[in-house]
């Protein structure tokens, strides 16, 4: 089959990996990620648009220095070239999905923490999932 179909929510709830991509399109990709207590993606700009969606856990969407709570059920969009973080404010694993349009990381790829993910100077290489 072509695509993906598969329960997002379930697969993020149980995900324990910083980030992991699911599935790269040619102009989308389809990321989960799990933020432990008190952790952040980190402030970063991106040239592309970005949407979050929270499953479980709370935390604050920043964008371009605005806070807002955020937890399960809440969708986050952030246009490109704003500045924006994901923190978890709360004391469980805040659960979410990200998509990213177009890609922005190499297809496959797993960060099991943070430190992983900055360590690794990963981009999108233009391979797709299929």
């Amino acid at each position: 089959m072509k695509g993906f179909v598969k329960n997002i929510e379930s697969i993020a709830v149980k995900s324990e990996e910083f980030r992991r991509v699911l599935y790269t399109a040619k102009n989308c990709q389809l990321v989960v990620m799990a933020l432990k207590p008190k952790e952040e993606i980190g402030a970063e700009v991106h040239k592309l648009d970005q949407f979050f969606r929270v499953e479980e856990g709370t935390g604050e969407a920043v964008l371009d220095g605005v806070a807002t709570a955020i937890s399960a059920g809440f969708a986050v969009l952030v246009p490109a070239g704003t500045n924006h973080n994901i923190v978890n404010t709360g004391s469980v694993p805040l659960k979410l999905y990200t998509l990213y349009a177009p890609p922005n990381h190499r297809d496959g790829v797993v960060h099991h923490t943070r430190a992983d993910a900055e360590a690794d100077n990963e981009h999108f290489d233009g391979k797709t999932t299929e």
